[in-house]
């Protein structure tokens, strides 16, 4: 099963659209995963179309109809593999041993806020990863987004591909 992770899309203030390499992993993929930041409701409805699947969640600065249509956490499970969905984890210090006591019966924990990929397991097995995103790179040298691939269970084959313009 494949899956294509994005947040932090901030649609259309930080840019107008998705790129366009990421519209294509997205309509590749089995799944996919957006970790909040929205801003239009515009994306949520065009991804819904789009995807075969979508697991999202909404972040600090999505409200009204993104708020009634979105969970703050969505929790799924792929092919045996237990994923979780939040937008914001806190600050990076002490984020594993936060997140491991708030998600201990999930697999991996998505998440979104800082704009900033992150790829880390904590100490009990739970993986964080962080997209960055792929509309506002902020600090980061170039927009990102992740895919990854779902396999008996088990995360795998985690990519990081930074948005070329």
């Amino acid at each position: 099963m494949s899956l294509t992770v994005i947040s932090d899309t901030h649609l259309p203030k930080r840019a107008k659209a998705l790129p366009p390499a990421v519209w294509a992993a997205v309509e590749a993929a089995d799944v996919v995963v957006h970790a909040g930041d929205w801003v239009d409701v515009a994306l949520l409805d065009e991804l819904e179309e789009r995807a075969r699947r979508l697991v999202g969640v909404y972040g600090n600065n999505d409200h009204g109809p993104l708020r009634d249509r979105l969970p703050e956490v969505a929790r799924v499970e792929l092919e045996g593999l237990r994923l979780a969905v939040v937008h914001e984890t806190g600050p990076a210090a002490g984020r594993e041993a936060r997140c491991a006591a708030r998600f201990p019966d999930d697999d991996v924990l998505v998440f979104g806020h800082s704009h900033i990929p992150w790829d880390t397991t904590t100490g009990t097995g739970l993986r964080l990863l962080n997209p960055g995103s792929p509309t506002d790179r902020r600090r980061q040298p170039h927009g990102t987004w992740l895919t990854a691939v779902v396999d008996d269970g088990r995360l795998a084959d985690v990519r990081l591909h930074p948005v070329l313009r």
